[in-house]
């Protein structure tokens, strides 16, 4: 059985002003860079006029996971992710190399008055006896996490560009 993520991005520009950055080459490298973790790299944006794909491989350093985890699965998390996005509506898939967890769901950005908000929803499965629940949920602690420092940077960069 599948665990639950859910988390709430703030950021302080407009959905149109996101978006811009999503569509932008080096957003994606500078944020991999910034956030990726170890060894982490873009792979590829593609942008097809309301459509944007992206392909990331982040990781997660042994030393920063859970025992629960590193019993199972030792060694570093080598993560490929990819979004999918249409408009303000998108959708997120990534995998753990080597073993059997997934993470997929969907993001919805609207604007707010003080800039805009994405609604992630999505489900953590780890298909290990027994364990697959804990893993889940060390998983979600960490992508919720991973999920912030991602929003602070999109903040920061937009900024910058300004």
């Amino acid at each position: 059985m599948a665990t639950a993520l859910a988390y709430t991005a703030h950021y302080s520009h407009p959905v149109a002003e996101v978006r811009a950055a999503f569509c932008t080459e080096q957003y994606w490298k500078d944020r991999i860079a910034a956030v990726g973790g170890p060894s982490a790299q873009f792979v590829s944006l593609d942008v097809d006029g309301e459509q944007v794909r992206i392909e990331v491989v982040q990781s997660i350093p042994a030393d920063l996971l859970p025992p629960a985890i590193t019993a199972v699965r030792p060694g570093d998390l080598i993560i490929p992710r990819t979004e999918v996005w249409t408009g303000i509506a998108g959708s997120f898939e990534a995998r753990v190399e080597g073993a059997p967890a997934e993470v997929r769901g969907t993001i919805t950005v609207t604007d707010e008055p003080d800039g805009a908000v994405a609604e992630i929803s999505g489900t953590i499965e780890v298909k290990v006896p027994l364990f697959g629940r804990k893993i889940e949920e060390a998983i979600g602690e960490r992508l919720t996490e991973l999920l912030a420092e991602e929003t602070e940077f999109t903040n920061s960069w937009i900024a910058e560009q300004q």
